[in-house]
């Protein structure tokens, strides 16, 4: 049985601590009890109701046979690439396979940036391409927009008849995407389960039907996650992997050792962004969050806060870079919290979904929270609904008046935050002065997050791992970085439910050109607007160090002027 390796490199009395609760664990029984469904080892509330994540690698086993025919059908008809349209748990582990395997026909949206789904449009061959649908609720916003955009792309281009069989879903029993599904006829349905939490839904229909449709040997990646489970039972705590890092995980928070810094080898770098959702929407809750850092620069050890828990993922056989393997040696010599884990081959990557998942709830029960509900997501969803409603009605969104404007640049956030940026950049205040107020307010401990409303493309995301670079180097502080809409379904649990100890930067920018969603009066820039404005609007209600930068004209000249302005 081949299995990824694991190694910690602990402070000598944090060792202790984890020995002794680990200790504890094995004594009581705990891990026997989450495998029993026992509510109480958390907060004793609905937990037991979203634990079907816990067998569901045995289950799909069942469905072998139905993935390989879906992946042999669309070779005979001919499907060259396919699309999943979904977000957060519906499309990250997608998206971690796709990369890891290499496979460049497989596409991802989850953006409603319009020049992003453009350039994803003029990438395929519409006759072509499979579109996979993937949304637990089926009522989420943006796979629904994504659906009615490409159904009728698609409709124009083969027919009325034959457009259902370009499209496949995957969603819950019942949804209303099931029925959307029934009424188009999809050529595919699958099923997720009602007990397994979209971000715990990798190793269900969620993960192994994109899997399938790439071509990915679906017995192979099953067989290499069970073999991860069957260790994950295991009632000595110290010998089972996925409970040990779990107790790593939730004494190291415990500890206000709270920031989890992610280092991968170059092929497994996308299981970040996975990470980021399991770990943020399941532990930023009451006050309290592991915060993950994912894709942040590299620089001296000596600048990392204390506040830091590092983890390295790499592919066996594939070097790390040089300047991560200086870190890591370095930190582990200055006995600053490590961990190591090697992936066998690019099929083993299954057993960490299941190692983190395990891990995340065992984390949760030391932190004392429900690690599977996500009770501040909702929020930005519901101020984002309140401004579409407002332009079906009027045709506009509501008026907003900056507090700051010039040379392109507008800054927006309350009066309380303004007034306050504006002490700290004394009298006649400038772009520069008062982007400095705004991270003078990073206090040891805090983090700092960049939510940007823009395209994902390599420019933008070059500019803005240097404003994290800047920030990082300057302040100590670690430094996060989000495009939205997908971060609203991941860190944004963490970002509004934590601790209040986030500075944000929220970055928009006018689009060139917009794309209508039919069958709505609203195109894709003012569902992208809105959700921004709704997500900036939640963080100010939770009293956040927040300000927002509008960008009109070029995105690159405003990221760049943007980014002379955090130098300094």
């Amino acid at each position: 049985m081949s299995v990824n390796s694991i190694s910690y490199v602990l402070p000598s009395d944090l060792e202790k601590e984890v020995q002794s609760i680990a200790k504890e664990w094995t004594n009581h029984n705990f891990i026997s009890r989450i495998w029993q469904r026992d509510a109480t080892i958390w907060t004793n509330d609905d937990e037991a109701k979203w634990l079907g994540w816990l067998d569901i690698a045995k289950e799909e086993q069942k469905q072998i046979e139905t993935y390989r025919r879906f992946h042999a059908e669309l070779e005979t008809e001919g499907f060259k690439h396919v699309v999943v349209l979904g977000m957060g748990g519906s499309s990250l582990c997608s998206e971690v396979l796709s990369k890891i395997f290499g496979i460049r026909t497989f596409h991802i949206l989850d953006s409603t940036v319009p020049s992003q789904i453009k350039h994803l449009q003029e990438s395929i061959p519409l006759p072509e391409t499979l579109f996979i649908v993937a949304s637990k609720s089926g009522s989420t916003l943006e796979p629904n927009c994504f659906m009615q955009y490409f159904f009728d792309l698609v409709r124009m281009e083969v027919g009325s008849s034959k457009a259902g069989r370009h499209f496949a879903a995957i969603t819950d029993p019942g949804s209303s995407l099931e029925k959307t599904a029934k009424d188009l006829v999809f050529r595919q349905i699958f099923f997720g389960r009602t007990d397994v939490g979209g971000r715990f839904s990798a190793l269900s229909a969620f993960g192994l039907a994109a899997g399938a449709a790439m071509g990915l040997d679906i017995n192979i990646l099953l067989s290499r996650a069970n073999q991860m489970v069957d260790i994950c039972k295991r009632s000595d705590a110290l010998d089972n992997p996925g409970a040990l890092l779990g107790l790593v995980l939730g004494i190291c928070h415990n500890r206000e050792i709270n920031k989890l810094t992610i280092f991968t080898s170059q092929k497994l770098k996308s299981i970040g962004a996975w990470l980021e959702q399991l770990i943020a929407e399941s532990t930023g809750k009451n006050g309290k969050a592991i915060i993950p850092v994912d894709g942040e620069p590299v620089i001296s050890a000596d600048h990392y806060g204390n506040d830091r828990l590092f983890v390295y993922i790499g592919l066996r056989g594939e070097k790390i870079t040089g300047q991560e393997y200086d870190l890591l040696s370095e930190l582990e010599s200055n006995n600053r919290p490590v961990i190591r884990i090697e992936v066998e081959t690019e099929y083993h990557i299954s057993q960490e979904f299941f190692r983190w998942e395990f891990a995340t709830a065992v984390a949760g029960a030391l932190m004392i929270i429900n690690p599977f509900n996500q009770p501040d997501v909702e929020s930005a969803k519901v101020e984002a609904k309140k401004l579409t409603d407002l332009y079906e009605k009027t045709g506009k969104l509501s008026d907003e008046y900056p507090f700051f404007s010039r040379d392109g640049i507008s800054l927006f956030t309350n009066e309380t935050n303004q007034h306050r940026l504006e002490s700290i950049a004394g009298s006649h205040p400038n772009l520069k002065k008062l982007i400095s107020a705004h991270f003078s307010q990073l206090n040891t401990g805090d983090y700092f997050a960049l939510l940007s409303f823009l395209e994902m493309s390599d420019q933008n995301m070059a500019l803005c791992n240097e404003i994290r670079r800047v920030v990082l180097e300057r302040t100590g502080n670690a430094t996060c970085l989000g495009f939205g809409p997908r971060f609203l379904h991941s860190t944004g649990q963490a970002y509004k439910g934590g601790p209040n100890t986030g500075v944000f930067l929220q970055i928009t920018a006018d689009d060139e050109f917009d794309l209508q969603v039919p069958g709505q009066k609203y195109g894709f820039s003012i569902v992208k607007s809105a959700q921004a404005r709704g997500d900036f609007q939640v963080l100010l209600d939770r009293h956040r160090r927040a300000l927002r930068v509008h960008i009109a004209g070029s995105v690159a000249d405003g990221l760049s002027q943007l980014l002379d302005s955090v130098r300094g």
